[in-house]
């Protein structure tokens, strides 16, 4: 890994932390950040982890310390891929590539138009999509449209329905894309002219696996770096 390649997965990490914690506050619970990692006290919503590195070589001890481990589905992002939690009760649920595409970079104009989810009714819509009807689409609640560094992007079909989006995470050096859903050729070319349009002078970050990894690097991302999350009891 480059010197680069470290500095923009230590930005991803933190964007990535904050966007989790955003998360967690529409929820009611407050984490926290310390120097190496951010941590939240009690269980974080379905599919957001309990903490994330913001450093690499944190003692595994101290970051377990710090979440509760006694509730089911306590679970940790490891940004840097270089902790051994199996001795905290913790085994592998996945691993992942941290990507980076250049601000600037030229995009591909969108066959589908975007816009910003700004409304309760407009979040709703675009949770349903995201969905696909699992039950969970409430994980999206109208207290993150009070957030001023969250974006969430509907992309929209000849009918008006939202067809593929994201969330936009805006922060100090980096804007993270996470939650991509939809075709990857709708989804990718619009959303990355929003965050062209939103946040131009910002390189995009994020985090992806297997096919959606391969998706994401044919629209301009490089992999920079590994990650891994760790569940309690897996």
């Amino acid at each position: 890994m480059t010197t680069s390649q470290q500095h923009l997965v230590l930005a991803a990490a933190r964007n990535n932390a904050a966007w989790c914690a955003a998360m967690s506050r529409s929820h009611g619970l407050a984490g926290e950040f310390g120097d190496r990692a951010w941590s939240a006290p009690a269980r974080t919503p379905l599919y957001y982890p309990d903490a994330v590195t913001l450093a690499p070589h944190v003692v595994p001890e101290t970051l377990v310390s710090r979440i509760d481990t006694a509730a089911p589905g306590a679970s940790v992002k490891d940004s840097f891929a270089d902790l051994d939690l199996a001795g905290s009760g913790f085994g592998v649920l996945f691993e992942a590539q941290w990507i980076h595409r250049p601000a600037g970079a030229a995009v591909p104009a969108p066959e589908s138009s975007w816009q910003v989810a700004d409304s309760p009714e407009e979040l709703l819509a675009w949770a349903l999509a995201w969905d696909g009807g699992a039950g969970n689409a409430d994980l999206f609640r109208a207290e993150l449209l009070d957030d001023p560094d969250t974006f969430v992007v509907a992309v929209r079909d000849a009918g008006g329905g939202v067809a593929a989006g994201a969330v936009v995470s805006r922060s100090d050096r980096v804007a993270g894309v996470s939650n991509v859903f939809g075709s990857p050729a709708a989804a990718w070319p619009a959303v990355l002219h929003a965050v062209g349009s939103l946040l131009p002078a910002l390189p995009v970050v994020g985090y992806e696996q297997g096919e959606d990894l391969a998706a994401a690097l044919r629209h301009g991302f490089e992999p920079i770096g590994p990650l891994r999350v760790w569940l309690h009891g897996l």
